[in-house]
């Protein structure tokens, strides 16, 4: 059975395993999932400090309050607990006696894992043979204090005589940020509850600054999904930017004019209005995905508007007057341009109105290009004939102020006269 004929979606079965599951708190990671794509933890936040004990607190109250957010679930991060380790610190007898840490510890490792004493060659491999104290005499702490250790000084001593044991926990990685102390806490979000961009603003504005002014040294940053929309947006960006000269040169080469390709390109804001009115009227959250449409509608929307000061241009050679030769191209070529909108529109019409679960992934965009070419090219329609009469004014004018054809004002009465 499809997505579509399922009566429960993915997201539901989702919401109510988890429900059932509840806490698991021995769990170090957990998590239940419905995404086919992933872009990233929908919570992602970075911190760092110095300070391994004021990086925990932060740790901890930062989670604590992720927490509180209603819809945020899911909630771990990459400092786990830790491994279970004897810790060794040097009594200050032990600094008389000539001993140092990394000597002491250097004997404990030989003792308990073992000293390489020889090799042995067999065929092809070698066959390393450690020495070690006997099992009974190396599973538990006492074993460890009572270990005989040499001195520089000569002689041997007990180990608890010169160093304290016990047992802590070391944490299996430590992540550094720039030389500091990092820890990444990352959490899901029930999007009917809150979005991640505002579970996202909340925890800068209302989690974060109080322990900022407790840990001034502490660093934050965010990543996961965050971070992947603003990597996204920002080489988008420079790419639409890129787009719109190379488009801007296409035009300004044939029409062999530096300001009428800017009346052709003025079509691409009413396709904007057209892509945000789709995700209105569809209901669509403007995304990634949306802006991929936006920018691929830029190329397209611009067909109509072209077409019709090509035809212009035509009129106006053959001597035709300046009204009349727009009113004509508007008039001759509105079945073609709006034909063209309409294909283009009924072209990406299959996707936009799929229901399908596959499809969804594709909605916003292929609805951002289908109603911008279709609701753009109405507008342009009506706006663009009034820029070209504009500009073919304006251009006149200034022609004739260059030649110095247009007539001085009026004196004002009364005003001072400089020579």
């Amino acid at each position: 059975m499809t997505g579509s004929e399922r009566p429960v979606s993915a997201r539901e079965i989702q919401d109510v395993w988890r429900e059932e599951i509840g806490d698991l708190p021995e769990v170090r990671s957990f998590s239940i999932t419905s995404d086919d794509i992933n872009f990233g933890a929908a919570i992602n936040v970075q911190i760092s400090e110095s300070d391994e004990n004021a990086l925990e607190d932060a740790r901890v109250r930062v989670m604590e309050g992720i927490a509180g957010i209603n819809g945020a679930f899911d909630i771990e991060s990459d400092q786990d607990a830790g491994l279970r380790e004897i810790e060794l610190r040097l009594k200050p007898d032990a600094r008389t006696l000539g001993l140092t840490l990394e000597d002491l510890a250097g004997q404990v490792r030989a003792a308990f894992f073992g000293a390489e004493a020889v090799r042995v060659q067999r065929g092809r491999q070698d066959v390393r043979v450690y020495v070690r104290l006997p099992e009974e005499e190396r599973n538990s702490i006492a074993d460890v204090e009572q270990l005989r250790v040499r001195v520089p000084s000569g002689g041997f001593t007990s180990l608890a005589s010169v160093a304290e044991a016990r047992f802590t926990e070391a944490p299996a990685t430590i992540r550094r940020e720039d030389g500091r102390r990092a820890v990444t806490i990352s959490a899901d979000v029930d999007e009917a509850a809150i979005t991640s961009t505002e579970a996202t603003r909340f925890i800068e504005a209302e989690i974060l600054p109080p322990i900022l002014a407790d840990y001034p040294g502490l660093q934050y940053k965010f990543g996961g999904e965050q971070e992947e929309q603003q990597e996204a947006f920002s080489g988008l960006g420079g790419a639409f930017a890129i787009a719109l000269v190379v488009i801007y040169a296409l035009l300004a080469i044939p029409f062999r004019s530096y300001t009428q390709p800017l009346v052709i390109m003025a079509a691409i804001p009413f396709g904007m209005v057209g892509g945000l009115v789709a995700h209105l009227l569809l209901g669509l959250e403007l995304g990634i995905l949306s802006l991929f449409g936006f920018v691929s509608l830029a190329g397209v929307i611009i067909n109509g508007s072209l077409v019709m000061i090509d035809f212009f241009n035509e009129n106006i050679e053959i001597g035709m007057g300046e009204d009349e030769a727009i009113i004509d191209a508007a008039k001759s070529r509105f079945r073609p341009i709006m034909l063209t909108a309409t294909t283009t529109f009924l072209g990406v019409a299959p996707i936009t109105f799929e229901t399908s679960r596959q499809a969804q992934f594709l909605i916003p965009m292929a609805a951002s290009l289908g109603f911008g070419v279709l609701i753009g090219t109405a507008l342009l329609m009506l706006v663009i004939p009034s820029l070209a009469i504009v500009h073919v004014r304006a251009r006149r004018m200034v022609g004739k102020l260059y030649r110095g054809e247009l007539d001085a004002p009026d004196p004002v009465v009364g005003a001072p006269v400089f020579d």
